[in-house]
């Protein structure tokens, strides 16, 4: 099977879109993931998202579309938003929280995308005053809350852990899936990401393997923030790992630093992939 390789919108900045999308399909790319806060969507409560119209969503769709790109979904989700959080223990907070989230399902799937990565660090950490147990729990209510929107929309969840360096819920894969199962939803998955991934002191290899059954969606990138094959983790391994499990999901190209500049950190990072990827 062909990989099908993505890249995440913030990485070209001001960049006219249809600039930055006619740089990732001469690249190679056919997959284009996208920030809410790219398209506006920055403020308080949902009446952000609301402002982006049915024509404008449908106007975005079409562009990426003519591009030959497939838009994959949204990331960054609660990222430079005011309001919301994961693990709150106050119930006002966390029922915006889930009505937020439905709407930017809602979103998702009027721009033709299938899968929600919910990362936001800042918005789901707790403090010490709070127990594990009840950030479990707490998070758990919210994504119930989301669940009837996902089925109407078709979207998906995919919760993604995040190193150490990131906060302190959600830091493995391992406590990712604890909080998947107590949702019990189909449509709440798991996401992986490489640099995440590079904190836990499991092989990248064995995380996959261990976790493919609930795996729908893949970040690749490398622990210096720049892009696949641009620092010391060798992804070799990484893909053959998803090959071996069979997944079929996109890979997305999701980058913090862009020092060696846009075009090149675009060209270089899929180039890196497909050289890594195992040989037929």
């Amino acid at each position: 099977m062909k990989r099908r390789y993505a890249i995440c919108n913030e990485t070209f900045g001001a960049m006219p879109l249809e600039d930055a999308l006619a740089m990732a399909a001469s690249a190679g790319y056919t997959g284009w993931e996208v920030a809410p806060f790219m398209l506006g969507v920055d403020g308080v409560g949902a009446t952000q998202i609301d402002r982006i119209t049915p024509a404008a969503r449908a106007a975005y769709r079409e562009t990426v579309d003519r591009a030959g790109l497939q838009i994959v979904g949204l990331h960054w989700l609660l990222a430079k938003t005011r309001g919301f959080h994961l693990t709150t223990g106050d119930d006002s907070v966390r029922r915006h929280t889930a009505a937020y989230l439905g709407k930017l399902a809602e979103l998702c799937r009027d721009l033709g995308g299938e899968v929600m990565v919910l990362g936001s660090p800042e918005q789901r950490n707790f403090p010490p005053s709070q127990t594990w147990q009840s950030a479990m729990d707490n998070a758990a209510e919210v994504l119930r809350g989301v669940a009837p929107v996902l089925r109407q929309t078709g979207v998906r969840i995919a919760i993604e852990p995040l190193g150490r360096r990131e906060g302190n819920f959600l830091t493995t894969a391992d406590e990712a899936v604890k909080l998947i199962q107590r949702v019990n939803d189909p449509n709440v998955r798991l996401h992986l990401d490489v640099k995440a991934m590079s904190d836990e002191p499991t092989p990248i290899p064995q995380i996959i393997a261990n976790h493919a059954d609930h795996t729908i969606h893949f970040h690749a990138n490398d622990p210096n923030r720049r892009g696949p094959g641009m620092g010391e983790v060798d992804f070799a391994p990484i893909l053959a790992a998803l090959a071996q499990t069979g997944y079929e999901g996109w890979i997305s190209i999701e980058v913090f630093d862009d020092s060696v500049g846009v075009e090149p950190m675009v060209r270089q990072s899929i180039a890196n992939l497909e050289a890594a990827e195992p040989q037929q």
